[in-house]
Order: C-alpha cells, then sequence, then structure tokens
C-alpha cells in the first residue's frame, strides 16, 4: 500500500532518501527501485525494521532493485541519528499522530533535508480518524496509540513554520476507511468477525492484483473517503529568516 506519489519527486540517481517511520517498508521498498538512489529506513520498532528487511531483500530476488545502496536502523524522530542536510528526499508516513512534541519532531525532518529536497509527511485524514475515534477508544490506542488528530492547516503550518515551500496535497487509500470504521465498530482485536475479515480479504487482493476497477474507484472516492492526507513541502535553497 503505497501512499507517496514518488512521481511528483523528480528522484535522480545519486539521491538519497530517507523513510522515517519507515515500519514494515512499503516506502523504502518501492524507492530502492529507482536506480542509483540511496535509501535509508529507520524506525523505533525493530520487528518492522525486519519486515523492512525481508521486503527489501524480496524486492532484490526478484531483480527489481534499482542497484543503489540501501540500509536500516534503529532511530527516534526526536533525535535523528543523521547530519544536517543529509538526505535529497525525507519521507514520513502515519507517524506524526504518535508523536506528543510534533514540533520537534518537524525541525528533526527539516534539519535532515538538504535545501532544495523535498519532504512528503501523510497523516490520517480528520473525519475518517474522528469516526474511528468515536467508534472506538481501542483503536486509538493501539499501536503505539494516537495522540492528536491533525486538521489540514495544522499539519501544514508546522512544516511551513520551519520554511518549507508547500508544493500540494492530496487524499489516498478511500477503500480502507470503510475497513477501518467496520473494525473499529466490531472491536479492533477481534479477529472472528466475517465481515472484517472479508473486508481484509478484499484489501489485500487489491494491492497485490491492482485492478482497474478498484484503482479506479479508489481514485474517484479518494477526495470524499480518502483515509490519509499527504502533503508535500521543498526546502528552499537559502536558510529561511
Amino acid at each position: 500500500m503505497i501512499t507517496v506519489k514518488f512521481n511528483r519527486l523528480n528522484i535522480l540517481p545519486g539521491e538519497r532518501i530517507l523513510d522515517m517511520g519507515c515500519g514494515s517498508g512499503r516506502h523504502v521498498g518501492e524507492a530502492s527501485r529507482f536506480k542509483g538512489v540511496t535509501v535509508i529506513g529507520a524506525d523505533i520498532n525493530f520487528k518492522d525494521l525486519i519486515e523492512a528487511r525481508n521486503r527489501l531483500n524480496f524486492i532484490k530476488n526478484c531483480g527489481e532493485h534499482g542497484g543503489g545502496e540501501r540500509g536500516l536502523g534503529a532511530a527516534d524522530i526526536m533525535s535523528l541519528p543523521f547530519e544536517n542536510e543529509s538526505f535529497h528526499h525525507v519521507i514520513c508516513s502515519e507517524v506524526m499522530e504518535h508523536i506528543k512534541d510534533d514540533s520537534r519532531a518537524a525541525r528533526e525532518l527539516v534539519r535532515v533535508l538538504k535545501p532544495g529536497g523535498n519532504l512528503v509527511v501523510s497523516v490520517p485524514r480528520f473525519l475518517p480518524e474522528k469516526i474511528c475515534w468515536i467508534l472506538s477508544k481501542a483503536y486509538y490506542n493501539a499501536n503505539g496509540g494516537h495522540v492528536r488528530i491533525y486538521k489540514r492547516e495544522t499539519i501544514a503550518a508546522l512544516f511551513e513554520n520551519q520554511g518549507l515551500c508547500p508544493l500540494g496535497t492530496h487524499f489516498a487509500h478511500s477503500l480502507h476507511t470503510p475497513y477501518w470504521w467496520l473494525k473499529c465498530l466490531v472491536g479492533p482485536g477481534r479477529k472472528d468477525s466475517r465481515p472484517v475479515n472479508l473486508y481484509h480479504r478484499l484489501l489485500t487482493w487489491d494491492i497485490m492484483e491492482k485492478p482497474k476497477i478498484t484503482r479506479m474507484l479508489d481514485a474517484l472516492l479518494n477526495p470524499i473517503l480518502g483515509k490519509s492526507l499527504v502533503l508535500y513541502f521543498k526546502k528552499g535553497e537559502t536558510p529561511a529568516p
């Protein structure tokens, strides 16, 4: 399930990409397909890093790896172990909603981004997320916990206040929104709900097969039901005053 539209980033050979909060490696894996780039995935969860390693190895064994360097490591977004201006592109997908001091996290992401570089951030969209919170307290306490729901202007201001220039936004994963509502309604931890399990099978099939009909439906419904808000920024060539 790829949230970021990589064609917006103009990735070139020799560039360095950081995926902070890489999880099981969906964006690290996709980025590794680009020719001659260095891709770094970082996450605080060691189990997720193992899954990301397995995904990268699978892509390489399939002959789809772009030939560049790749690496994975444990890191805390509050204090990234990278030098200033280390990366041409930084991705941070579905992480900021977990961070109490999100201003500090934003500063770290901007710090390691090169001048002229791209930052992509995605967070749960306000209304679908709000409904999940209403339906289930267990939902926002799971997976490290969600500490806030962002409105578009709030998350954008975090990075614009750091001197980044907004490039655009879009919504993603509309077909996943009803799944999460249904899951919250029956209980996020339940494994025996037939409707939830059937819907999960549908989503897995969609991710693996990418049929045209569901791709068209997802794109059509994203402006209304998109589960994720995705924002794109560029760092100025000169430091912000």
